[in-house]
């Protein structure tokens, strides 16, 4: 499957969020999104870096910028996961792994030997005009957010 690429417009996508409403790529065209794939809610890395994020939220917000996490866990879990971390960002659900297969996260990982495909950690700016800034794959929690929320503010 093609990877979203640097450059190119970023695949739409259309998801329930944590609250039950929903949100859409397209809708916020003219805008900076930060999109963000995770593997699993509260698992620890994915906590750290929700957590981050949500401590960098007004950052991201003073930069113009949305910020957006996906996994293909459920709407209903990322309510929990949000309320039991306290956390400041959309989460939004994809357990069909639609915009996960189309920015090319969704890759065979391996642990102790043994094969299995799943969500690789990795993060999307993309630009007011829908366009792929900068693409971070195979993401290392720490340092990672402020790294991006300096991507966020170069012109």
């Amino acid at each position: 499957m093609a990877k979203a690429e640097v450059g190119k417009i970023a695949p739409d996508f259309d998801l329930e969020t944590d609250d039950g409403g929903r949100i859409r790529l397209a809708d916020l065209t003219g805008k900076s999104v930060v999109v963000y794939f995770y593997p699993k809610d509260d698992t620890s890395g994915c906590t750290l870096e929700a957590i981050d994020f949500t401590k960098a939220a007004k950052a991201f917000a003073a930069a113009g910028a949305i910020v957006v996490g996906i996994s293909p866990d459920t709407a209903k879990s990322h309510g929990k996961f949000k309320k039991k971390h306290g956390l400041g960002v959309t989460l939004a659900a994809d357990p069909d792994k639609k915009a996960i297969g189309a920015y090319g996260v969704w890759v065979e990982k391996s642990m102790y030997g043994r094969k299995y495909m799943g969500v690789e950690r990795a993060t999307f700016l993309v630009g007011p005009d829908r366009r792929i800034k900068e693409a971070w794959r195979k993401v290392r929690v720490p340092g990672h957010v402020e790294a991006v929320l300096a991507a966020t503010k170069a012109p």
